[in-house]
């Protein structure tokens, strides 16, 4: 929290930004609950999916089937359940049963080990292990985040990322470090083969990633 920058103080108007821009789902954080377990910025998430159409996938403070529903009747279209899927994961396969394909597990890790509580804790759970964990859970999809890399622009961990993929039969979303075209391009190629998607955040932000040019290569890859 403490190297936390702020990138817009528009929330919605970034979100409408992205819309815009041809993405086809908004990925957002509520930073303050994930420290918090709770959420925090309701109001900021509110006004993001009044102002866009597109899916919104969410994360951030969500541990309990209560906010689950509550952020799904909002119009939340995904869920992200990350510390509550380590240390309450009969909590994923509920939610996941009352909930089709709207409830997604986030695993942040560093060097293979998982992180909980908005990082600030580490575990003895490695990612692997806990994603065959919910293998016939019915979740909608895994998020992997090497927080090594998240917001400092060093690159996908496509190798790890694509691994994962191949080992379970859950749809897997990269994250952390996406930098430039040359991540997307990764992405694409054999090596990141397996992956179904990547989030990507501060290279938006500083204009290192140009949506139109990323969308392009998307658009390609996916008619070829």
């Amino acid at each position: 929290m403490a190297r936390a920058t702020v990138f817009n103080a528009d929330p919605a108007a970034q979100a409408r930004a992205f819309a815009g821009a041809g993405f086809s789902w908004l990925h957002v954080v509520d930073l303050d609950g994930a420290f918090a377990g709770r959420p925090i910025n309701a109001s900021a998430v509110g006004t993001i999916l009044e102002n866009v159409s597109i899916p919104v996938q969410l994360g951030g403070g969500i541990r309990n089937m209560a906010t689950i529903e509550s952020w799904l009747k909002r119009g939340v279209a995904r869920v992200v359940i990350g510390t509550a899927a380590i240390k309450d994961p009969a909590l994923v396969r509920e939610a996941a049963r009352a909930f089709p394909g709207q409830i997604a597990v986030g695993l942040d890790a560093k060097d293979g080990f998982i992180a909980v509580e908005g990082w600030a804790e580490d575990s003895d759970a490695t990612v692997l292990d806990t994603a065959k964990r919910f293998e016939d859970a019915g979740v909608a999809a895994i998020i992997y985040t090497d927080i090594g890399r998240d917001g400092l622009l060093k690159g996908l961990n496509v190798g790890a990322t694509a691994a994962l993929a191949r080992a379970i039969s859950i749809p897997v979303i990269a994250s952390g470090g996406l930098a430039s075209l040359d991540d997307v391009r990764r992405l694409l190629s054999d090596e990141g083969a397996g992956i179904t998607g990547a989030i990507a955040g501060r290279a938006l932000y500083d204009g290192r990633l140009d949506p139109a040019e990323a969308l392009a290569l998307v658009a390609v890859a996916a008619a070829a």
